[in-house]
């Protein structure tokens, strides 16, 4: 799992379980705040056959993420 911050939101590398496998996902949640996160799925064309290899995959576009808007929407 790696977590890049940003001014108004931390985002969370993820794995969200698919029909078969799993999807590669980016967690978003407010600064300091609470409530349950906001999971974005990328490389949505792709099914993982394991969490690790979603999260890792995960891992990697979170390295481009440019920033979260005020709307919690990903920034590439």
């Amino acid at each position: 799992m790696a977590r890049k911050e940003f001014a108004q939101f931390e985002a969370v590398s993820a794995a969200v379980r698919a029909e078969e496998g799993y999807n590669a996902a980016i967690a978003v949640k407010a600064l300091g705040g609470s409530g349950a996160p906001r999971f974005n799925k990328v490389l949505i064309e792709q099914t993982f056959k394991t969490a690790l290899e979603a999260d890792q995959a995960a891992e990697q576009q979170l390295e481009h993420l440019a920033d979260v808007s005020e709307d919690g929407e990903l920034v590439w």
